[in-house]
């Protein structure tokens, strides 16, 4: 999971595919063009075999917008390598004010922090 995460991060769509169990893998993805991703929390996450679990929050930012994906994502290990099968995002906008914690995590105020200027 934080593979793909810093995948998106990134930008890197081929890791991301390549990562994609075949059968629901898409064809090609979306350019996520002004997303920032800044924070990464994972919520749980469970093992049952070759079976996986995650349930994840990300932070991102599109200039001055700020919002949070969270998904209860599920995996399959083959031949000792983890795939992204399928998930449940949701998408939150978040209005973080200038006095309040900063969405990136680092612990200080917003305006202290990514919410300057």
């Amino acid at each position: 999971m934080r593979s793909r995460y810093s995948a998106f991060a990134l930008g890197l769509a081929d890791y991301l595919l390549s990562s994609w169990a075949s059968e629901t893998r898409p064809a090609s993805l979306p350019d996520d063009g002004p997303t920032q991703w800044v924070r990464l929390e994972i919520l749980e996450h469970g093992e049952s075999g070759d079976e996986g679990t995650v349930h994840f929050r990300a932070t991102f930012r599109e200039g001055r917008r700020w919002g949070v994906l969270e998904e209860h994502s599920r995996f399959r290990r083959e031949a000792g390598r983890w795939f992204y099968v399928d998930g449940a995002p949701s998408v939150t906008r978040l209005k973080p004010g200038r006095n309040d914690p900063c969405p990136c995590g680092s612990g200080k105020k917003g305006k202290a922090c990514c919410l300057r200027g």
